[in-house]
């Protein structure tokens, strides 16, 4: 995987994906990059069935380029979830006719609930919101560009 030159302009609309173990939080720019708009999570089902679901969403919002969460450990180091994330996107650019990469999340999902505390979300709705508020954070973070971007070619090959 590359790290992508940040002086190149990243394509909008721009949709994040936030992977979690039952459901795909769901974020997307507008064409300017300037706001963001959570979007339903998805049920995690298998991998032909959110394919399908994110080519929908993709078309929808004439998504130029889908940035997915990297859920690296707190040092730095890349688990068993890690590895899962880096597979999934490998499977997405080999199938959508977009620009994948992957965007550091840590902490993402605590960031997530506290920012819908904020919004004033009740504690019982928050579990339902969370996984999109993260994506949204992923994205929110990659468009600013502060961190580093890894592009994920089509061809590579992942261990």
């Amino acid at each position: 995987m590359e790290t992508d030159d940040q002086k190149n302009p990243i394509p909008s609309p721009v949709m994040a994906i936030d992977l979690g173990e039952k459901r795909v939080g769901i974020a997307v720019s507008d064409a300017l990059s300037i706001s963001i708009t959570r979007v339903p999570a998805l049920q995690r089902t298998n991998w032909k069935q959110m394919l399908r679901d994110v080519e929908d969403l993709v078309r929808r919002f004439d998504a130029k380029t889908v940035v997915i969460g990297l859920p690296l450990r707190l040092n730095g180091s890349a688990g068993d979830s890690a590895q899962q994330a880096r597979q999934v996107a490998q499977k997405f650019a080999q199938s959508l006719q977009v620009s994948v990469y992957l965007q550091d999340e840590r902490l993402t999902s605590a960031e997530a609930e506290h920012n819908l505390r904020q919004e004033g979300r009740r504690r019982d709705k928050i579990p339902g919101l969370v996984d999109s508020e993260a994506a949204a954070v992923i994205l929110r973070d990659f468009l600013e560009g502060s961190q580093e971007r890894i592009l994920v070619p089509p061809s590579q090959q992942t261990v």
